[in-house]
């Protein structure tokens, strides 16, 4: 490492480049930032098989975890997936297992934080903006960045039915984190907290009486640059359209099928809708397409490897994603990518992703509004070539502010402001 790089512990419990969603966020912004400062990584044992193929001489500490702690991690995962995923649930049981990861990552760093070994502490990992990192105890002189963070959202007033197919009573669960050891004290003394949503920052803002200059605006969600692809050309005979994510209430393909039966049929015959994802409500979604005499217009994928997914991206030409509780959007991002408008819900993060030159954005008052407005927008768009083009094009360029390179240089020029600031 060149001698004028700063020093970075990065803890990131969730790093893994062959797992989706918050791990493969992780290891995505360790992959940018090793690049650009001396990173020493701690991170979950969890992760070593798939990082050390990717290592690279790169320094990687494993936090190792206890057998207790490994059964109760299998009897968490076996309580919680009965009749589908209880996410406030196994979040709330799951907090044993990552403080055990938090206690054993401060007895092995406390030491060299206090000897100002680093320049910076960059916490990542668990995203959800619930949890306690012990290691600021020993950041009296070493600068302390959280995040982003992203989380707490909750399900619009006109979904409570979908709310609670997806267990949100189990909410109430989330006022025990403020109790938790530390909790308030990581947010109170960051020296700065990145958010991952405007309802985040905004939540994270007022609970802790944050000022503006210690918490901001940082998105989550990044994209990589081989994914970023021209619009494919306007075809006039037909428009397919895409649905990329799990099948489960809160996501909306069940909207989405239902827009499509609300088309006049000089419409309906040129739409073809792709929905490429696998979960609960897959047979319920077959049996709607069936009974709305759909079947010649929709087809069902199941589940596919995330690297396949860019080939269904490619070849469509509108994105419907009208998932009401969506804290990121990085499946509007791999579609904006890919030169497709979006037709989202405008609801918490990926209403911030989607802008109106990219697509259009529905405001989740009702299942009926949305499903009135979601067979609007797709004929516009299928009667408007040109409205359609721009958006296209614009999409390809709002997705390039996401690409990972340039999310990790702005996160490593934020490192040196500060550093800056600290030392002043």
């Amino acid at each position: 490492m060149k001698p004028n790089l700063l020093k970075v512990l990065f803890i990131i419990e969730q790093c893994n480049p062959e797992w989706a969603s918050v791990p493969l966020v992780g290891y995505n912004f360790y992959r940018g930032i090793r690049k650009r400062a001396d990173v020493t990584l701690v991170t979950h044992i969890r992760n070593k098989a798939a990082l050390e193929k990717v290592r690279n001489g790169h320094r990687i500490c494993y936090i190792e975890e206890s057998h207790r702690i490994r059964r109760y991690y299998r009897l968490v995962s076996k309580l919680t997936t009965r009749g589908g995923v209880n996410w406030p649930l196994q979040h709330a049981l799951s907090y044993p297992i990552y403080a055990e990861f938090n206690n054993r990552v401060f007895r092995k760093f406390k030491a060299r934080v206090l000897n100002q070994e680093f320049d910076l502490v960059h916490a990542l990992t668990p995203m959800l903006p619930r949890y306690p990192y012990k290691i600021i105890n020993a950041c009296k002189n070493t600068p302390f960045l959280l995040g982003p963070v992203n989380g707490g959202v909750p399900f619009p007033d006109g979904f409570k039915e979908v709310a609670k197919m997806e267990f949100a009573h189990f909410n109430f669960l989330r006022i025990f984190t403020r109790m938790l050891p530390g909790y308030a004290k990581t947010y109170k003394t960051a020296d700065r907290v990145l958010s991952g949503s405007t309802y985040t920052l905004n939540m994270l803002k007022n609970m802790f009486n944050l000022k503006a200059d210690r918490i901001e605006l940082f998105y989550e969600n990044g994209i990589e640059k081989d994914f970023i692809q021209k619009p494919r050309q306007i075809a006039k005979e037909s428009l397919d359209l895409l649905f990329v994510g799990r099948l489960v209430p809160y996501k909306g393909a069940d909207m989405v099928i239902e827009a499509l039966g609300r088309l006049p049929d000089a419409v309906l015959k040129h739409i073809r809708l792709t929905i490429v994802g696998d979960g609960s409500e897959r047979n319920a979604l077959e049996r709607q397409t069936l009974k709305l005499g759909l079947n010649d217009h929709i087809r069902f994928t199941g589940w596919i490897e995330q690297k396949e997914t860019a080939d269904f991206y490619k070849n469509s030409d509108l994105f419907c994603f009208p998932s009401v509780r969506e804290f990121g959007g990085a499946v509007a991002l791999e579609a904006m990518a890919c030169g497709l408008p979006c037709i989202v819900a405008d609801h918490a993060g990926i209403g911030e992703y989607v802008t109106s030159e990219t697509g259009f954005k529905i405001k989740p008052e009702s299942k009926e509004f949305v499903i009135q407005k979601l067979s609007e927008k797709i004929q516009i768009l299928f009667n408007d070539d040109p409205l359609r083009l721009k958006m296209a094009k614009k999409a390809v360029e709002r997705a390039m502010e996401f690409e990972w390179e340039r999310k990790a240089e702005k996160m490593t020029e934020l490192y040196d402001s500060i550093v800056t600031v600290k030392r002043v």
